[in-house]
């Protein structure tokens, strides 16, 4: 067994400025940008927790959720993304409501991409 003193995880993007904006601005993410290290930024996420993300000149967006958002009421959150423009994403297999949200089988969850295409979610606690 290996002795870790910490683990995060990463993801990559196209383009580190619309990320940067995105996670910043959209979704009230503390954002620093680290020049030393090619422009990668890191997200701070609550309970001191982070995610680097990281400049991809051949990105590929991940089809899998590489991000998710606890957040108090789902509802809400939907309704503060589609003010900034960000549209729900809808999966087959999933009954999801007119906002795009899926109940009945685990938390309320609605998921979204970043500017480069990454599938993210907030969820209810």
């Amino acid at each position: 067994m290996i002795s870790a003193s910490a683990a995060f995880s990463s993801f990559s993007v196209d383009d580190t400025g619309a990320a940067r904006a995105f996670y910043a601005d959209v979704l009230g993410l503390p954002v620093e940008v680290d020049e030393e290290m090619g422009g990668m930024l890191r997200l701070s996420l609550p309970g001191g927790q982070h995610v680097v993300v990281y400049p991809r000149t051949d990105h590929v967006p991940a089809t899998f959720t590489v991000l998710n958002i606890v957040v108090p009421d789902v509802d809400a959150a939907v309704d503060e993304l589609a003010r900034s423009g960000v549209a729900p994403e809808r999966y087959e297999g999933f009954s999801q409501d007119e906002r795009g949200v899926a109940r009945g089988a685990g938390p309320a969850i609605a998921w979204f991409t970043d500017p480069a295409g990454n599938v993210l979610s907030v969820l209810q606690a």
